[in-house]
């Protein structure tokens, strides 16, 4: 599937937009030509030039430093909250087929619960609980994009365990879990797989709202969506300063939606896997292989 993927014209773009991104997020800190923090009141609000590439900010900050050592606070949080949705969602899924009425209703309902939930109020409730820091703010964010891989993958499980050959299992003595690593999960995984790619770029537009709005991590540490925010505050003096993490973001976000539509492509999913969204209603995703849903 993934070869397939990435042999499209979007699936090649697209990785390898997530690769550049990739090698920046690894090199940043190192590529970076100046110390992100270091303050030069002789250059403040800077236009680019040989000296500052991408200008300065409005303390003298060299802006390019900013956005290089910036990047890997803003895309590792945004893989830690889908990892913690991943796990939070999608072995819930699985089980939910297997584990009888009782676990699949508190389930269902746990779920149900979660979408509700508004997001910037919950995310803002767990940092004021637990303290506002970047793990805490990932912990949010992981749960409220759970919904999304639990449906997901039950809808696919619920599908797959219909089958004739998993009947077949089954009768001949088959254990769950055997099922389950079996038969279910090599159904299961392409749509989880295309969930997961476009939960990363919805995962990375939260990330760098709450930045923007100082949840997660605090100024002076550099992340795209805080440098957004300072930029935004001196328009007049610098009016292309939001154009550079804003390029950054929309690139990003841009480069994982399109491999997870050229995933999805390439595995014959029929329809959108959207994991911010909701569906029609809260049956669907007991009777549907990929539920329709819209964007929150």
């Amino acid at each position: 599937m993934f070869i397939r993927a990435i042999r499209t014209p979007l699936g090649a773009a697209s990785v390898s937009i997530i690769v550049l991104i990739v090698l920046v997020t690894i090199l940043g800190p190192i590529l970076a030509p100046y110390d992100p923090l270091a303050q030069d009141a002789n250059h403040i609000l800077s236009a680019p030039s040989s000296a500052h590439w991408l200008g300065t900010d409005n303390v003298g900050r060299d802006v390019l430093s900013r956005l290089l050592a910036g990047s890997p606070l803003s895309i590792l949080s945004a893989a830690e909250a889908v990892a913690i949705g991943f796990a939070l969602g999608v072995i819930p899924g699985l089980l939910s087929v297997y584990l009888g009425r009782v676990f699949e209703w508190l389930s269902l309902r746990i779920v149900d619960a979660f979408i509700t939930l508004p997001f910037l109020v919950f995310a803002i409730a767990m940092t004021a609980l637990l303290g506002n820091g970047l793990q805490q703010a990932m912990l949010a964010v992981g749960i409220l994009i759970s919904p999304g891989f639990y449906r997901v993958t039950r809808a696919a499980a619920l599908t797959a365990a219909s089958s004739q050959y998993v009947e077949a299992a089954r009768l001949v003595g088959a254990s769950p879990w055997w099922v389950l690593r079996t038969h279910l999960w090599g159904k299961v995984a392409p749509a989880v797989a295309v969930a997961t790619a476009g939960a990363m770029g919805a995962g990375l537009v939260i990330v760098s709202s709450l930045t923007f709005l100082g949840i997660g991590v605090q100024p002076p540490a550099p992340t795209w969506g805080g440098i957004l925010a300072d930029d935004l505050g001196y328009l007049f003096q610098q009016p292309f300063g939001p154009l550079y993490p804003t390029v950054l973001i929309m690139l990003t976000v841009g480069a994982f939606n399109g491999f997870a539509d050229a995933l999805r492509d390439a595995a014959g999913i029929a329809g959108h896997v959207r994991i911010l969204g909701r569906t029609r209603r809260p049956q669907d995703a007991q009777t549907t292989a990929t539920p329709e849903a819209t964007h929150v």
